[in-house]
């Protein structure tokens, strides 16, 4: 079934209230389905036919999210861009995915239009932050009514692109049933229902923020105040008006930092998740005291949606990402041989179920080394399963440090170096090592108040740690790189850092 069928079938009343604008307009259910009525026939006229694909690289706006919708309805693929990609990066994109139409910010009109020519791509649209453009141009005076073009559970809904930082990025196809499957079960796992107002602060070129946020509150029939972007005063501003928040690490981070982040304006919020990074415990414990709210965090990705998450009722454990989902099955197992592994055994994290994409785009043998006979999906997240059925994301698989013969996995370093005095985070990273193979570096971001010592650091660490799991050298750095969704950019450390110990 096509997921907007879905969503309108969930619609208590057209006159309630969809997404509230940061100006205070409001617009409706009703006022949805006629706008995406007009996006979906001007996206028609424009030549798309069902499972055609339909570029999109625009600022984030109300508009932008309605085109989302309005790309389901007329059966397209939607294939949002990251906003920082560069023209040469977006010749690849619109080179490997053929849409038939792209959507850019005006500024951006020129440099794509020579892209789509060579690419063969039938026209390129505009749409601006402020939800202007040529396409909404078209679509003012398109009719608002549109019959929705019927998809299967199969049919794809949305190609996304990963991040690409160990060879060329890949398109991972995501169908309707996909979608439409992991946003009912946030919905009931996470209580949502009509009467949630979600502060939506993330962007919508990524999972998190355009299923995750904007399919979730969709599904439940309740509404988002829409904000361009996160910044803590306007959070705060709005957060009385708000039940529900879904942000990263950052978000949480900074809001610690605001005056106005008290129980008392809290006090009304139902649910706050965190996401797309891990979550220090500390920032954890910190928020849960000055808040009263523990920070439930769970575990998705770009090709799986949502796998676990930490209970609603219950105990939501810092530096865990819960259970698995209902529907969901999580496994650890052996990454060279796919052996299961013993409960409580580090290896790699596979899952399965109605959530999991059915592979990357024209990448048929890729998908077939991504999945297990059995038919799960090996993510390349490495982690364990307690005693109490809670996982554990230890790293990524291409994060383990080999030193000397021996395995490191960053995560079980970086816990020990956190929770010593003075320092607010790190990362551990494998450096190539003339003797050793890699060296594992230690890099730390400390309070303002402390003072940079290596030798202290590694000397705390040696009663805790194995000795080929002590760092061979501590760098320490003002903050550590992240894109766009607070992930820490292991990648570019290691390339900063590889001739450290030649």
């Amino acid at each position: 079934m096509n997921l907007f069928e879905t969503i309108r079938s969930r619609i208590a009343s057209p006159a309630r209230p969809f997404i509230i604008k940061p100006d205070g307009t409001t617009l409706t259910y009703g006022d949805m389905l006629d706008r995406t009525g007009q996006l979906a026939n001007a996206l028609v006229l424009a030549g798309v036919e069902p499972g055609d694909r339909v570029a999109v690289q625009v600022e984030k706006s109300v508009e932008n999210f309605l085109l989302y919708l309005a790309a389901l309805r007329a059966g397209a693929v939607y294939l949002p861009l990251n906003t920082a990609y560069t023209l040469s990066e977006l010749d690849y994109f619109v080179g490997d995915a053929e849409p038939k139409l792209v959507v850019c910010d005006p500024s951006k009109r020129d440099g794509l239009t020579e892209v789509a020519k060579q690419r063969g791509v039938a026209s390129v649209e505009t749409l601006d932050a402020a939800g202007k453009g040529s396409l909404i141009d078209a679509a003012a005076g398109a009719p608002k009514d549109f019959a929705d073009v019927p998809r299967a559970d199969e049919d794809l809904a949305a190609i996304l692109y990963t991040s690409g930082t160990t060879g060329r990025s890949k398109g991972a196809m995501l169908t309707h049933n996909n979608l439409s499957s992991n946003a009912q079960t946030l919905v009931d796992y996470w209580r949502f229902t009509d009467k949630d107002v979600l502060l939506h602060a993330l962007p919508i070129y990524h999972t998190h923020g355009l299923f995750v946020a904007g399919n979730t509150i969709t599904f439940a029939g309740g509404a988002m105040i829409f904000l361009p972007k996160f910044d803590a005063d306007e959070v705060m501003h709005y957060l009385p008006k708000a039940t529900s928040m879904m942000g990263v690490p950052t978000f949480y981070t900074r809001l610690l930092r605001h005056p106005g982040l008290t129980k008392a304006a809290c006090a009304h919020m139902r649910l706050f998740t965190s996401g797309s990074a891990p979550l220090l415990a500390e920032t954890h414990d910190e928020f849960q005291e000055k808040t009263g709210h523990a920070i439930l965090e769970r575990y998705g990705m770009t090709e799986t949606n949502m796998n676990t998450s930490n209970p609603y009722d219950g105990d939501r454990i810092a530096g865990t990402v819960g259970f698995p989902l209902p529907g969901v099955e999580v496994r650890i197992a052996d990454a060279d041989s796919g052996k299961v592994l013993p409960q409580g055994e580090i290896g790699v994290i596979e899952v399965k179920g109605p959530n999991v994409f059915p592979g990357y785009w024209r990448m048929p043998d890729k998908t077939k080394a991504e999945f297990r006979g059995d038919g799960f999906f090996i993510t390349g997240d490495v982690g364990k399963i307690d005693e109490r059925g809670y996982v554990h994301i230890v790293g990524r698989a291409k994060d383990l440090i080999i030193t000397g013969g021996f395995n490191v996995y960053p995560k079980e370093v970086e816990s020990e170096i956190d929770a010593l005095p003075g320092v607010v985070e790190s990362a551990v990273i494998g450096c190539p090592h003339p003797d050793f193979g890699e060296g594992v570096t230690a890099v730390v971001v400390l309070k303002k108040d402390a003072k940079p010592d290596e030798k202290a650091i590694i000397a705390n660490l040696e009663s805790r740690l194995a000795r080929f799991k002590l760092p061979k050298r501590v760098l320490f750095v003002d903050e550590l790189p992240r894109n766009t969704m607070g992930k820490v950019q292991k990648n570019v450390l290691r390339e900063q850092n590889a001739k450290l110990y030649s």
